[in-house]
C-alpha cells in the first residue's frame, strides 16, 4: 500500500477514483503549519531561523497522514506544481520526521499539470526529490513578508494612529490606486473640437469622413481650441469644392492572441464575465480539482497557477484536430502556432490554462457545472482553441477627400473582415472603451470609390470635446499593470486586492478602485518615510531575486541579509519621529485632497466656525486622523477623516422587482450598514400600538407582515449590488449541497456573526475569500473540517432538538437550542452521553447572551446561524 497525499478533499476524491486500491489518498487541506502571527518567529540574528506552528486543524489531517503510513511502503508528495506547493510537501514530509512517522517509508515528490487519469499514472513513473531551491525560494518569501508587516506595521500604529497593517506587495498596489486617484483629482479638462463632414461619392453613396489636414498641415488634437475657430473652419469647407485625392486599401492579418496565463485569465474574466480575481481564481480551482461526469471526477482545466503560455504537444496536436473537424481546414494555420511568455518575471512557468480534453465542449459538460464553472470553462476552451486557429484578414481603407484647392483634407476610415479566422470562436476585450481619436473601425463599411473623383459635401458639424482623466483602475487593469511592473505573483493578485479593501484602503465602485481617505494617509505616510520599500522598481527588483532562489542562482540568507540591513536602519530612523511632524508631512501631501478648492474662490483652509483659524490635518491617540482647526482650544470645529460612507447612504435605490412575487427590491441604509428589503414595510402607525411584538406577528399584527430583510456582507459594495445579488442574498440561507461523508445537508448563510456554512447543528465562518452566494461544496467541507472536531452530537432531546457537545474558550459544555452548560470540573469528555447532557441542561443550563453580551458557552459560536432576514423589527439589518 502506497500513501499520496495532495492539498484538498476535492483532488483527494478524484485521484482516488484513479488509483484504487493499492493506494491511500489523503488530503492536507492546505498548509498543515505557518510562522505564528507574533514577534520572533522569524529571528534574523539566527540566520533567520523560523518557527512553525500547526493549528487544530493541521495536526488533525498530520495525524491522518500518519496513520495511514502504518504499513505503508512509499509517500508521494501530490501537492500542487508550484513554489507554494513545494511549500506544503516540504512541511508535510518535516512535520511526519518530526513524530518519527517515516521510517523505512520512501518518500517521492510527483507533480501533475492537470488531473486526469493519464497525467496521474505518468507522474507515479517518474517522481523525484523535492526541489529545495522552490523550497528556499518559499523561505526567503515567507520570512520577507513577515519581517516587512510586522517590522513596519507596528511603526504605521505608533505613528499614524487608527491605520491597520502594512504589507510587502499590497502597499505597492495601494500606492498605485491613490497615484492615480491624485491625478485624477490634479486633472484639469482641455477643450478641443474636431469637425465631420458627411459627403456623397459620384454614385450619391453617403460616408461621413473628419477633417485632417488645414492649410497643408496635419491637424493636432488642440488645434482647433474652441467654438469660434471651429465655426470660421465650417464657413471655410461649406465653401470649398470637394473630390478623391487617395484610395489606400491593404490587407492586414490580425492574430489570436496566446492560451491563458493566471493573469491574463483574471483580467478577461474580469472584464468579458464581470468577476473578481477571487472569485475567477476559487472557481478556476474547482474545474482544476474536478467535476462529476458521467460518474466520473474529471479535472477539466490544467492548473492555473502559471506564467506560461505555451501548451504540451499532445493538446495542440488535439485542438488542431478538433479546429479541423468543426470549422474546415481553412481556419487551421499550416504549422502549429508557438507562444512565449512576456511576462517580465516569468518562472515555474507550466503550461497555459487549456482544457484537459478539448472534445469536452462547454456545451458537452453545461449540465455538470454551476453558472460560474460553465461561464470561466467556456472562456478558457474558446481561448485555448483560438490560440491554433487562422489568423483573421481584413482589408482596412483610407480615404482622402480633399478640397479643389488642396488646403482643406478630410480622411475616411473604414474596415472589413474578409475571413474571420479565430474570430469567429474568440474576440479579445479591450481594457478600456475607444475615445474619439481611437475608433474602432471594425465592419465599418466604405462606398466604393475612385480617386480624382468629385465628391458632394451635404453637412458639416463642428464638434466639442474635453480631455479626460485617467481612468480608475479595474481589478483587470491593476492586475495588468502590476504584471507589467513585475510586482508580486500573479496567483497572489487575488489575495492583494481582497486584503486592501478588507483593511478599508481602497473599496469598489462601478468596479473600479477608489482609494478611502484611510488608505490614502497610510500611501503618504509609506512614500514619505519609507519611500525606497515601496518603489515600484525597488518591489520589482526584490521579486526578480526571489526568482534568482528558485532558480538555484542566488542563497536566499543572504538575499535577506541585504535587505533586512537596511530595512531595519530605516525603521529605526523614524524611533524620534514625532507625531507632529508626521502630520505636518501628511498636511503637505494629501492637502490639494483634504482642502479642494471651493466654488466660490475662498479659502479651502478657512476654519467655518471661526473664520479666523486655519484647518490642518491633526493626528489624534484614539481617533486617529481628523481635520482641525489652529485656533484650537478656543475653537473645537473638528472634521473626520478616513471614513468610509456607503455610496448612496442617505437615499433608498431600487434594484427592480422580484419575478417571483413582483414586489419591490431595494437598497437601504440601516444602523448596522447597508441591506436588501423586499417589498415595502407598513405603515409605522401600525406597529405603535402594536410594539415590537406586534412587529413579529406578521400578518395577524395591525400592520401587516414585515418585509424580508438580508444585509450586505462584510466588504460588499453597495454600488455593485444588482437585482441578482439582492435576490440571492434574500433568498439565504440556501442549500449547498450533501456531505458526502455525513449525508446531510449543507446550508450557507448569514448570521449575526457574519457568513457561514451549516451542518447541522455545526456552524463555520466563511473566510473573506468566500462568497456566500455561490460557495461550492467542497470549499464547505473544508470549512466545516475544523469545526466538526469541536462538536459531538449526543443525539435527541426529550423535548426535542439535537444536543451537542461543544469546546469552547472556556471549555467543554453542552447545548440544547439557546440552552448551555458547562460541564463541571474534573469531568471528562469521554463520561458525557445524551442522559448526562440533558441532566446537566436541566440543573445548570442558561440561555445564550444577546446584544453585546456573550455567554462564556458562546466560543463556538453557536448563536451564528440566525438566517437572513428574521431578525426583531428593532433591527434594521439582517446580519
Amino acid at each position: 500500500m502506497d500513501v499520496v497525499v495532495v492539498e484538498s478533499p476535492a483532488k483527494a476524491k478524484t485521484i482516488n477514483t484513479y488509483l484504487g486500491r493499492d493506494f491511500t489518498v489523503v488530503a492536507s487541506y492546505g498548509h498543515v503549519r505557518d510562522l505564528p502571527a507574533r514577534d520572533g518567529s522569524v529571528r534574523p540574528e539566527e540566520g533567520f531561523a523560523m518557527d512553525w506552528e500547526a493549528d487544530e486543524r493541521g495536526e488533525k489531517q498530520l495525524r491522518a497522514i500518519a496513520a495511514a503510513l502504518k504499513g505503508a511502503k512509499r509517500l508521494y508528495l501530490a501537492t500542487d506544481p508550484d513554489r507554494e506547493g513545494e511549500a506544503i510537501s516540504w512541511h508535510v514530509r518535516e512535520m511526519l520526521a518530526a513524530r518519527r512517522a517515516l521510517k523505512g517509508i520512501e518518500v517521492r515528490r510527483i507533480t501533475f499539470n492537470e488531473i486526469t487519469r493519464k497525467a496521474v499514472k505518468a507522474a507515479l513513473e517518474h517522481p523525484r526529490d523535492l526541489d529545495a531551491d522552490l523550497i528556499d525560494a518559499y523561505l526567503a518569501r515567507r520570512a520577507l513578508d513577515y519581517l516587512f508587516g510586522f517590522t513596519l506595521s507596528p511603526v504605521l500604529w505608533r505613528k499614524l494612529p487608527g491605520s491597520r497593517s502594512a504589507g510587502r506587495v499590497q502597499s505597492v498596489a495601494l500606492r498605485l490606486i491613490c497615484e492615480r486617484e491624485a491625478e485624477i483629482e490634479a486633472f484639469r479638462p482641455r477643450e478641443y473640437w474636431t469637425i465631420e463632414g458627411a459627403f456623397l461619392t459620384e454614385r450619391a453613396a453617403p460616408f461621413t469622413a473628419r477633417l485632417a489636414s488645414l492649410d497643408g498641415r496635419k491637424l493636432g488634437q488642440f488645434d482647433i481650441p474652441d467654438e469660434a475657430a471651429a465655426r470660421a473652419i465650417v464657413s471655410r469647407v461649406e465653401a470649398a469644392r470637394w473630390r478623391i485625392a487617395k484610395v489606400e486599401t491593404k490587407r492586414v492579418r490580425r492574430n489570436p492572441p496566446p492560451p491563458f496565463t493566471t493573469s491574463t485569465l483574471q483580467q478577461e474574466a474580469a472584464r468579458k464575465l464581470g468577476f473578481s480575481a477571487t472569485r475567477t481564481m476559487r472557481t478556476a480551482q474547482q474545474l482544476y480539482e474536478g467535476v462529476e461526469i458521467e460518474r466520473e471526477t474529471v479535472g477539466l482545466i490544467t492548473y492555473m497557477r502559471t506564467d506560461g503560455v505555451q501548451m504540451a504537444a499532445e493538446a495542440v496536436a488535439a485542438i488542431r484536430a478538433h479546429v479541423a473537424a468543426t470549422s474546415g481546414r481553412d481556419y487551421l494555420p499550416d504549422t502549429p502556432r508557438l507562444y512565449t511568455s512576456r511576462a517580465k518575471n516569468a518562472q515555474e512557468a507550466h503550461e497555459a490554462i487549456r482544457p484537459t480534453d478539448v472534445t469536452r465542449t462547454p456545451e458537452a459538460v453545461a449540465h455538470a457545472l454551476t453558472d460560474d464553472q460553465r461561464r470561466l470553462y467556456e472562456l478558457i476552451w474558446k481561448r485555448a482553441v483560438a490560440s491554433q486557429m487562422a489568423s483573421a484578414e481584413l482589408d482596412q481603407t483610407a480615404v482622402d477627400i480633399a478640397s479643389e484647392d488642396g488646403r482643406i483634407g478630410f480622411r475616411a476610415t473604414g474596415s472589413v473582415i474578409v475571413f474571420d479566422g479565430f474570430l469567429k470562436l474568440y474576440r479579445e476585450d479591450r481594457d478600456e472603451a475607444p475615445g474619439p481619436e481611437s475608433e474602432d473601425e471594425d465592419g465599418r463599411l466604405l462606398p466604393p470609390m475612385a480617386e480624382r473623383e468629385r465628391s458632394q459635401l451635404k453637412s458639416v458639424t463642428p464638434l466639442q470635446h474635453f480631455t479626460q482623466p485617467p481612468p480608475r483602475y479595474t481589478e483587470a487593469s491593476l492586475v495588468k499593470k502590476l504584471e507589467e511592473l513585475g510586482i508580486g505573483r500573479p496567483s497572489t493578485y487575488a489575495s492583494i486586492l481582497q486584503v486592501l479593501q478588507d483593511r478599508q484602503y481602497v473599496r469598489l465602485e462601478a468596479r473600479r478602485f477608489v482609494p478611502e481617505d484611510r488608505g490614502r494617509l497610510v500611501t503618504a505616510f509609506l512614500v514619505g518615510f519609507f519611500e525606497h520599500y515601496v518603489a515600484y522598481d525597488f518591489t520589482a527588483a526584490l521579486e526578480e531575486q526571489l526568482d534568482d532562489i528558485s532558480g538555484g542562482r542566488a542563497a536566499w540568507r543572504e538575499v535577506l541579509g541585504a535587505f533586512w540591513r537596511d530595512f531595519v536602519k530605516a525603521v529605526e530612523s523614524t524611533k524620534e519621529l514625532r507625531i507632529s511632524d508626521v502630520a505636518e508631512a501628511l498636511d503637505r501631501e494629501l492637502g490639494p485632497h483634504l482642502f479642494p478648492d471651493r466654488p466660490d474662490g475662498s479659502d479651502p483652509r478657512a476654519c467655518p466656525r471661526c473664520g479666523t483659524g486655519r484647518l490642518g490635518l491633526r493626528i489624534g491617540g484614539a481617533t486617529g486622523a481628523f481635520i482641525g482647526c489652529s485656533n484650537y482650544p478656543e475653537c473645537r470645529y473638528t472634521r473626520n477623516v478616513g471614513g468610509n460612507p456607503a455610496a448612496g447612504a442617505d437615499d433608498v435605490r431600487v434594484l427592480g422587482r422580484d419575478p417571483e412575487t413582483g414586489e419591490l427590491v431595494t437598497l437601504r441604509p440601516g444602523p448596522y450598514g447597508p441591506y436588501v428589503q423586499l417589498g415595502e414595510a407598513p405603515p409605522a402607525e401600525a406597529y405603535a400600538s402594536e410594539g415590537r411584538r406586534g412587529a413579529k406577528k406578521g400578518a395577524k399584527g395591525k400592520g401587516g407582515p414585515k418585509p424580508k430583510r438580508a444585509s450586505l456582507p462584510k466588504g460588499m459594495d453597495p454600488a455593485s449590488v444588482t437585482l441578482e445579488t439582492a435576490l440571492g442574498l434574500l433568498s439565504l440561507p440556501r442549500l449547498v449541497g450533501i456531505h458526502p461523508e455525513r449525508q446531510e445537508p449543507i446550508y450557507a448563510g448569514i448570521g449575526q456573526f457574519g457568513p457561514y456554512v451549516r451542518l447541522g447543528p455545526v456552524y463555520a465562518s466563511l473566510e473573506r475569500d468566500d462568497d456566500v452566494l455561490s460557495i461550492g461544496l467542497n470549499r464547505a467541507v473544508v470549512l466545516l473540517a475544523k469545526k466538526l472536531d469541536s462538536v459531538k452530537l449526543l443525539g435527541t432531546h426529550p423535548k426535542g432538538g439535537e444536543v451537542t457537545l461543544r469546546r469552547g474558550r472556556f471549555g467543554p459544555y453542552v447545548q440544547h437550542g439557546t440552552l448551555v452548560a458547562n460541564l463541571p470540573k474534573g469531568m471528562a469528555i469521554e463520561e458525557v452521553g445524551l442522559d448526562e447532557a440533558v441532566s446537566l441542561l436541566a440543573e445548570k443550563g442558561k440561555p445564550l447572551a444577546g446584544g453585546g453580551g456573550r455567554s462564556k458557552a458562546t466560543s463556538a459560536r453557536p448563536a451564528a446561524a440566525k438566517p437572513a432576514g428574521r431578525r426583531p423589527a428593532r433591527r434594521a439589518t439582517a446580519g
